[in-house]
Order: C-alpha cells, then structure tokens, then sequence
C-alpha cells in the first residue's frame, strides 16, 4: 500500500482516478482549485497502481484559536473495503493536519452508517452527538 498526501503537482494523478471511488466523477476545476488551495488536503492510497481509498479535508481559520481541521470525506472502493486502507488514509490526514499546526480534528456521519462508525471507533477518536442543520442540499438528495 502507498498513501499519498497531494499537491498542486499532482493534479494529473487526481484526474487519472478511475470512475467509483469518489460519489462523482471528478470535475478538472475543481479538482485544481482544490489542490491549488493550501487550505485543503487529501491523502490517497494505492493498491497496485489504482487509487484505492481517499480522506479530504479542510483547514478552518479562526479568528480566536489556532486552525482546525474538518475532515471532509473517507471513501474505500469497494472491493477494498475491511483491509484497512481507509485507516491508513485517514491516519495520514490526522497526522499530516497535526504538522501544519491544527489543533482539532474532527468530522461526522451519519448515525446509521455503521461502516464509517466502526472506523472511526476503532482510530480512538472521542465520539459525540452532535446535530446537524444544512441548507441548500448540503445534506443531498434525501
């Protein structure tokens, strides 16, 4: 396994992803303003050559405390679930967000994903409820 932190460089790699591992194809824009931006960061794992896992996220600035960081997604091909790829790419998110100085790092899911729960129960992380409220689909499509 190799897991993959990304910079701006690697846009062609991001773009080279195959159909399936992320909930859309992947869109050139926004695949390039997302790297372009130092706020954002993703860590990719590879199995033989493909992109096999992914976790996304996003540095938030505060004005009162030193930057956090929300973890935007971890997604797992399928077929490649349950060997510990989104672990891995997921522990490279947390590790990588701690080097460049964030000081929190949390993210959500939904209660019924059990999946998503049992990996994140298994990393240690301190779990709370919390409620969600969203606006402009930001939830999908129900």
């Amino acid at each position: 396994m190799e897991i993959r932190l990304l910079q701006v460089s690697d846009l062609e790699l991001l773009l080279q992803v195959e159909n399936g591992l992320f909930d859309n194809p992947i869109d050139p824009a926004q695949a390039c303003a997302f790297l372009d931006s130092p706020l954002h960061h993703i860590a990719l794992a590879f199995a033989e050559g493909q992109a096999v896992a992914f976790a996304s996220g996003s540095v938030l600035l505060h004005p009162d405390k030193p930057p956090s960081m929300f973890v935007n997604e971890v997604g797992t091909r399928e077929g490649h679930r349950r060997k510990g790829y989104g672990a891995a790419v997921l522990h490279a998110l947390i590790d990588h967000a701690r080097a460049i100085g964030c000081k929190g790092i949390w993210l959500g899911t939904e209660p019924e994903n059990a999946p998503a729960l049992a990996l994140y129960r298994s990393l240690g992380g301190e779990e709370r409820p919390i409620a969600g409220f969203g606006w402009d689909g930001a939830f999908g499509p129900d």
